[in-house]
């Protein structure tokens, strides 16, 4: 379990913030909804940016 935690951390924070950001948008805060909803970009872009700088230093 921790090695797919590891793993597999970013997709589920994009995920969860994703959820996060539906429920904001459907209980009437859409501005809100919608800057919590460039977050799973972000999450898995920096994902994606440390993960290719981990394989750089080795």
């Amino acid at each position: 379990m921790k090695r797919f935690l590891e793993k597999y951390y970013p997709i589920l924070l994009a995920f969860f913030s994703f959820l996060y950001s539906v429920f904001l948008w459907f209980s009437g805060h859409q501005l809100e909804g919608i800057y919590v909803g460039l977050w799973p970009i972000t999450i898995l872009g920096f994902a994606l940016a440390i993960r290719q700088r981990r394989r750089d230093d080795k």
